[in-house]
């Protein structure tokens, strides 16, 4: 049965229709938005967030465009999609492979490690996340500053955000670490870290959050948040409860972006820099915070030990700069800021650039260890 069949006789389920119709080009969205099961402003209603305290997240009916818009949706994750559709009998339109050079780019696994069942937008997040862990340069990073915490032996470990625990499980394969404990507010997150984290006995996952953490005072050896408080409304909420669970002489590690610096610019007024922008602006809550963390951290009574800065740069099959590009492509449509026909021009250039050896794309990242006052 055609896509177009399914949506106007109302026999498939919305939200895994939901997710079909997000990874079609935006005027092929445009049509089937508004018709039975799938009209804007009406659509599965997202509760825990992944995403909470980025722009727009947590709204109970959320326009398919605005969905687009901020969610991982270049398509590179359709092999999920086609899964979802297979079991509810959708056949999909051709278009949602038009960009499998793009996924062939990413190196996504056949299959994404997704289950089959779960129809929502969060397949895509679980594939960037892990995507985006198993990326050399990422792992150079995190194994970097995790190199620095000096635990005692038979520690306790606790990652703020852990998501679908790429992190998490590193620390629990680290000489030393007796317990480690990741919380998200995902319940998808969690139910999709136990099972990649299933074969180590140290490891447990839980749903919480950051601002009330689940643990006694003074109870733990390290806390970790990474990528995660530029992403809250309240990091120093966040922060001060890392304090509170910490022993004396506790650790707490920190890896966030300094995103103003993220660009894809090679000449002045670079036209993709703007979709940069514009992702920033729609997907980091504070993208200052790694600027003042400093200071924030000396007032609530940490000790800083170490502050780095980290390069990340891809030239050659820039996969997670590419995803960037194109959310702020999307965030830009949304906005009315650009057309569809100049949305399509910036993917493609941005594509043409990496195939061509032409591509530069950089972030900075800053890691920060610091101390609990004895």
């Amino acid at each position: 049965m055609a896509l177009d069949d399914a949506v106007h006789g109302g026999q498939a389920d919305p939200g895994a229709l939901e997710l079909a119709i997000a990874v079609e080009p935006v005027e092929r969205r445009e049509q089937l938005i508004g018709v039975r099961g799938v009209e804007a402003g009406a659509v599965v209603a997202h509760d825990e967030d992944p995403l909470a305290g980025r722009a727009g997240a947590g709204d109970a009916n959320l326009d398919l465009r605005a969905l687009a818009a901020r969610r991982e949706l270049p398509r590179v994750a359709h092999q999920v999609v086609e899964q979802d559709a297979h079991q509810l009998g959708v056949g999909l339109a051709p278009q949602i492979r038009r960009d499998d050079h793009l996924d062939a780019a990413l190196g996504l696994p056949a299959p994404v490690l997704v289950d089959q069942g779960m129809g929502d937008h969060r397949q895509l997040d679980i594939a960037v996340l892990e995507l985006r862990a198993a990326d050399p340069q990422q792992r150079a990073m995190i194994d970097s500053y995790l190199s620095e915490l000096e635990l005692p032996n038979n520690a306790s470990a606790l990652e703020v955000g852990c998501g679908t625990g790429a992190v998490t499980r590193i620390l629990a394969t680290m000489p030393g670490l007796k317990k480690v404990v990741g919380i998200d507010p995902s319940s998808v997150f969690i139910e999709r870290a136990r099972v990649l984290g299933g074969e180590l006995s140290q490891l447990s996952f839980e749903t919480g959050d950051a601002r009330a953490l689940p643990f006694a005072d003074a109870s733990l050896d390290l806390v970790v948040f990474h990528t995660t408080l530029c992403h809250l409304p309240d990091p120093e909420q966040a922060l001060r409860e890392a304090h509170r669970v910490l022993r004396p002489t506790g650790r707490l590690a920190i890896f966030d972006g300094d995103y103003l610096t993220t660009t894809v610019a090679i000449k002045a007024f670079d036209p993709l820099q703007r979709a940069v922008d514009a992702m920033v602006a729609n997907f980091v809550h504070n993208p200052w915070l790694t600027r003042r963390l400093a200071t924030t951290l000396q007032s609530i009574g940490f000790v800083i030990r170490s502050l780095r800065s980290h390069g990340y740069t891809q030239t050659v099959e820039p996969t997670y700069m590419l995803t960037i590009v194109e959310r702020g492509v999307e965030a830009l449509v949304a906005a009315g800021t650009i057309g569809l026909e100049e949305a399509e021009a910036s993917k493609a250039e941005a594509r043409r650039r990496g195939r061509a050896g032409e591509f530069f794309g950089h972030i900075s990242f800053v890691s920060i260890v610091a101390s609990k006052e004895s």
